[in-house]
Order: structure tokens, then sequence, then C-alpha cells
């Protein structure tokens, strides 16, 4: 819907004027939110707290970006939107953009993106014009309206044409954290973003596809179309890295949403310090399905069957509860298979009623009260302690990790020998607190807590690059959505660990999501043809099964195969890539990164860390290729493929690697090399 503007003005003023009058109504709103005045509106200070984090959230939300543009696109509907036509008038129009705005009267000036009538924006077509007689995109310069362009979807004599305005926006340079693409979405990304909450999506994608930038989105439409319930049980997207989280951090807050939570696997199993390592072998065994098992046996081990019977004292009574029984309510427990603390949280309760039948029996009226007592009583509590005992988690893989004798009794016949000596400490750490605990072992207590413990669940979880995940971290990403969905983003061909899925259905399978639905995405937004198109070579060798990227941009891209001598000709096509707009990133084989930057330093080029913000005046970045994944710069200096493949224990994982590093660039790539290029480029 828009605002009546003057008819005199030509089109793109009248665009402008309706901009201005949008901005001036966001305004407007923002000034409504700041102006509330609580004071009387809250019975005490808890609810006044709460009532203000409310408010500031809000007031953040509404927040006029100056850059962003308030509204990207209009649709003039043929008809009143929706089957009872409820939206509006006849042939109304609709101007679309990244959140609501409406004037004061509460008309709308904005309409959301995820709303239903703003779908077509992204689906309509020719062949289904979904009711849409003009689709305009608009073009901007910071936050200036420049242009328009405009589709008659119901125009027959008009013939379908690739959208200037959307590939401008494809390919524009990119300084700062990752945008959102809330203006270039797709057909079949907007499939996969407007999916419904109650299922898991799994979305196959190659370099470029979008997959994370969809995967971002379908939280912020999730959160638009299921806000009351996500707002009980919480979001939360999940990165490789902190590099990774930070480029991301800024498009749900551009979308207005600001409540997801983000974190990597390691921040979700933090139970205790990592400061050690393990090898590869240690590592994938760790890592594998099966130590669930051991972990699970290992923790029941502790329930030991009662050897003599519960006698409890109440006054100048003595009530007695044979062995035989109380053994009947622990395999009972068992059988159920319910979490062993709360197992044992119920067995002083099943003995405490047994005592209350027998009081009953004998002409007593004991009530609840009698029984939490006798529950609490110090014969019952002695006796559970050694029929069900604790277990600290910790202490327990610990154990596992440094007594052989008990890490074979619970690993038999789920680990060979071989595998047991792999995983074990060769010198065993005295404490919990003393021990160099790996990343693995972090995910082994953290799967241990939850056979103790429940762990709560979220109502949906994103869980991007999981190529790279053990199943195990699978597992523990599935303990927090088990009552939730998820959404699980990657691409096989980008698995760069020992123990990189090697399917979507066993990753499925593992997150506790087996019914999940697989998307595959092969269009790429991203990567320039010529890149991608070289890229490619190596999908035989890494991920022969994958259908390979097609790029859709008009543009080939700058692409260059450079030979040089020294570390100093590097850093010169690194000054030479920054005469073009937009952020460079250098990317080399982690041994590599020191001596580039001395030659990066020397040529008086000054470069950020991954995970450090580009700005217009510092958009050079060295890049390690271990933290090369999702990210993206306009151009690429790669240098020397060879190492980079050299750096990884194997070759499969350091062509894997390789791929990542040279699929990193939006608009050129040049790679730099002293030795022999891989044979797999060819």
């Amino acid at each position: 819907m828009s605002r009546p503007v003057d008819d005199r003005l030509d089109p793109l003023q009248r665009e402008r004027s309706h901009l201005a009058f949008s901005r001036a109504a966001l305004r407007a709103m923002r000034e409504d939110v700041e102006a509330l005045d609580i004071r009387d509106v809250t019975a005490n200070w808890v609810n006044a707290e709460v009532l203000t984090r409310q408010i500031d959230e809000r007031i953040k939300a509404l927040a006029d970006l100056s850059d962003t543009p308030l509204f990207f696109g209009r649709l003039d509907y043929l008809h009143a939107p929706g089957a009872e036509g409820a939206e509006g008038a006849e042939g109304e129009r609709f101007y679309i953009g990244r959140r609501h705005v409406h004037d004061a009267d509460g008309d709308p000036m904005v309409i959301d993106w995820r709303a239903p009538v703003s779908q077509p924006f992204y689906r309509a077509s020719k062949k289904d014009p979904m009711d849409i007689a003009l689709r305009r995109r608009f073009g901007y310069t910071g936050g200036d309206l420049t242009a328009y362009e405009d589709e008659h979807l119901s125009d027959p004599s008009e013939a379908a044409r690739t959208s200037r305005l959307l590939q401008q926006e494809i390919e524009r340079p990119r300084v700062g954290p990752m945008r959102d693409i809330v203006a270039t979405i797709q057909p079949e990304q907007d499939e996969i973003v407007r999916s419904g909450l109650g299922g898991t999506v799994c979305v196959q994608g190659g370099p470029g596809t979008g997959k994370t930038a969809v995967g971002l989105h379908r939280v912020a439409y999730l959160l638009y179309a299921h806000r009351e319930r996500l707002a009980r049980t919480g979001t939360l997207v999940i990165g490789p890295n902190r590099s990774f989280l930070h480029y991301i951090e800024q498009v749900l807050p551009a979308l207005g949403e600001l409540t997801v939570r983000q974190a990597t696997v390691d921040d979700l199993v933090a139970r205790v310090e990592v400061r050690g390592t393990d090898d590869a072998t240690a590592a994938v065994i760790k890592g594998d399905a099966r130590m669930a098992e051991v972990l699970r046996r290992a923790v029941y081990a502790h329930v030991t069957m009662p050897a003599e019977a519960v006698v409890v004292v109440r006054g100048s009574r003595r009530w007695r509860v044979p062995a035989y029984e109380v053994e009947e309510m622990v395999r009972e427990l068992l059988d159920r298979g319910i979490r062993y603390g709360a197992a044992r949280e119920a067995l002083p309760q099943r003995i405490a009623h047994a005592v209350l039948v027998q009081m009953e029996r004998s002409g007593e009226a004991p009530d609840d009260r009698v029984q939490d007592a006798v529950a609490r009583n110090a014969a019952v509590k002695a006796a559970v302690k050694e029929i069900w005992p604790p277990v600290d988690p910790a202490k327990l893989v610990l154990r596992l990790l440094s007594d052989a004798d008990f890490l074979a009794a619970h690993a038999d016949g789920v680990l060979d020998e071989a595998e047991q000596r792999a995983i074990r400490w060769a010198k065993p750490a005295r404490s919990v607190k003393s021990a160099k605990w790996s990343a693995a072992d972090a995910v082994l207590i953290d799967e241990a807590h939850d056979l103790v413990t429940r762990t709560p669940s979220l109502g949906h979880v994103v869980l991007d690059e999981a190529q790279d995940l053990s199943p195990m971290q699978y597992r523990a990403v599935g303990r927090r959505c088990t009552t939730g969905s998820a959404t699980v983003l990657g691409d096989l061909a980008q698995g760069t660990t020992p123990w990189a899925t090697r399917s979507w259905e066993e990753a499925l399978a593992h997150l506790g999501k087996p019914d999940g639905v697989i998307e595959e995405l092969t269009a790429g937004f991203r990567v320039p043809t010529d890149v991608i198109t070289y890229a490619s070579r190596l999908l035989p060798s890494i991920a022969p099964g994958l259908t390979p990227v097609a790029s859709i941009r008009d543009n080939p891209g700058f692409f260059e195969i450079r030979t040089v001598a020294e570390a100093a000709e590097v850093a010169a096509a690194c000054a030479q890539s920054l005469r073009h707009e937009g952020s460079v990133g250098l990317i080399a084989a982690d041994a590599r990164v020191p001596v580039l930057a001395e030659a990066l330093k020397a040529a008086g080029l000054e470069y950020l860390a991954p995970g450090e913000e580009t700005t217009r005046q510092s958009r050079l970045t060295l890049v390690p290729a271990s933290l090369a994944k999702g990210l993206e710069y306009d151009y690429v200096v790669l240098d020397e493929p060879a190492a980079v493949v050299d750096g990884e224990p194997d070759e499969r994982t350091g062509l894997r690697r390789l791929y990542v590093a040279l699929t990193r660039a939006v608009s050129g790539l040049t790679v730099t090399h002293t030795e022999a290029l891989p044979a797999r480029l060819g």
C-alpha cells in the first residue's frame, strides 16, 4: 500500500517520495515506543525490568539504518491478495522491505518480506505470475534510491529477462560483515526459507549458492511466523568458529531480529577447559557414535542390586522393604531407560511408597508429607547412595581415558584393543581440573552429562558448516533440539576434518532427525563462472557424487594464475587487487602465514586477521586456509595451492581445503605459486 504522492512527479521522484514518507513513519514508530511511560502499568520492579528490556529491544529493532534500503521492491496486484481478499482492495500496491512500517493511521507503508503477501516478489514468474501485474525492483546508492526496474508479469508480449539490478546487488562489493540477501532471494531459496517449523531441513549447497544466508533468513522467517512459540523455546545459530560467527552476526539484527543466540559446538559443550589436542586417530575414534554406547555402559555400571533390606524407623515402628522388592524397583527403572539422575531421584520415592503401603495395611493413614519424609529418611538415602550412587560426568570420562581396565570393561565388543589404546592417555591425569582435555573429550563429557541429566531443548537450531562435525558432535547438537527442529547447512565437498560427514542421511540420523528433508542448491550467485569452473576440477577427487555449482552470473569474473619467485610478489598481487573496490583476502597455508605477514609489512600493506571487520580504510585480510571456510571477499589472492594441500594429513582432505580456498572470491581470483600446481587442477 502506498501513500498518495504528487502525480506530477516522474516515477523515480514518486518512489523517492514514498521512501521519504516511509522513513518518517518509521521514525514516528520509534518515537512512539521511546515515549512510552510504564510507571503506572508495572506491578513491581521485576515487571518493570522485563518491560523495559522489551521496549529497549523494540527500539533497537526499529532503527533506521541509513545505508540500508528500507524497501527494495514493489508488487502491484491484479486482484486482492489472499483467498478472501482480506489484504486490501483490488489492484493494491505493496512495497516490500526488511520490516513492517505503518503510518499514523496504521496503514502499511512497507510490508515485511516474510509476510504471505510478499511471497510473489520471490516466486512469481512469467509462467506463474501469481496474480502480479508488475514487479518493481529498486536500485540504491548508499541509502539513496537511484533506479528502478519493472517486470510486467501479466503481459505475455514482454519477454522474460535477467534483472540487471538483481545482478548488480549480487555482485556489489563487500566490505564489513556479511549482508542479508533479502532483496535477492531466489525461488528455490525461498522455498527453503519459508518451510515450516515442524520439520528439519538439510541444505547441501556448493560455494556461493547462498546456503548460509538461506539458513539465517529461515530463522528470521520462523521468528516472524512462530514468534510466541520460539520466544518461549529459543533459537540458536551454530557456526564453525568465532571468525565465522563474527562475520554473520549482523544479518539477523539488520532484519530486526535481536534475540537469536550464536555459538560454536565447542561453546555448547564447554563443561571443562580445553587445553589439549588429539592426534587424528584418537579424534576420529572419540568422535565415533560408538562412544555413546561405551559411555552409557560406564554410567549405568554404577548401579548395583541391593544385598539387604531397607529398614525405616519411624517412632516406635520399624518398616522393612525386602531386598528382592527393592531390586524389582531398580530393574523397572533401568528397563524404562530414563536418565540416570532422574531414576536416582525416583528410587527413594519408590521405596517410600512401599513403606506407605505397609503403613496403610497396618491401619495408619499416611499422606504425601509422610511419603516425602520417608524418602528423606537416613536409611533410605544410604540405601540409594549404595545402589544408585551419584555420577560426575567429567570424572567418569577421566576414568575411561586413564584406566585401561575400566575402559576395556565397558568398550568390550564396541572398540577393539587398538582403538582403546589410541584413545587412552599416555599419562593419566590426577584430577578433572589438571587434565588436558581435548575438544573431543569435552563432547564425551557432554554426552555423559546428558545420560545423567537431560539437556534442555530449543525450538530451532541452525547448524552451519555441518560437514565438518563428527557423529558425537551431531549428537551434542541434536540434544539441543530434541523437541524442536533444525536447519542443517553444509557442503560435503568442503569437509576438511578426518571425521568429515560422509552423507547427509547419516548426519541426520546422528542428529536424531532421520526424517529430515534434504535439499540441494546448485545455482551459484557468489563465485564467478571462471573461478567456480576451475575449482570444480577438484570435485571428481573430493566428492564424486556431487553436482557442480553452475554460476548464474553474467560477469565471468577476473581469474589469473601467476608464477612467482618470492613472497614479495604475492604482496604485489595483493596491492594490485586493492586497486579495485571491495575487500581482498590473501589465503595461504597456515605454515606460510608468518612469511606472508612479513612480506605485507615490507610492502607497507596493512592487514587484518579473520574475524576483524573490514572497513573502507582496511580492506585486506590475511587468512590461514584453516579459517577460510564460510568467509568471502571481493578479490582473493591464493598463495601456493600445493602448500595448502600438503598442510593437511592426507591428500583428499588437502584437496578439499584447497577447494574451499579457491571458492572464497566474489569478483576475482589470483592464484600465485612457486611450486607446481596440484595435478588434480589439470
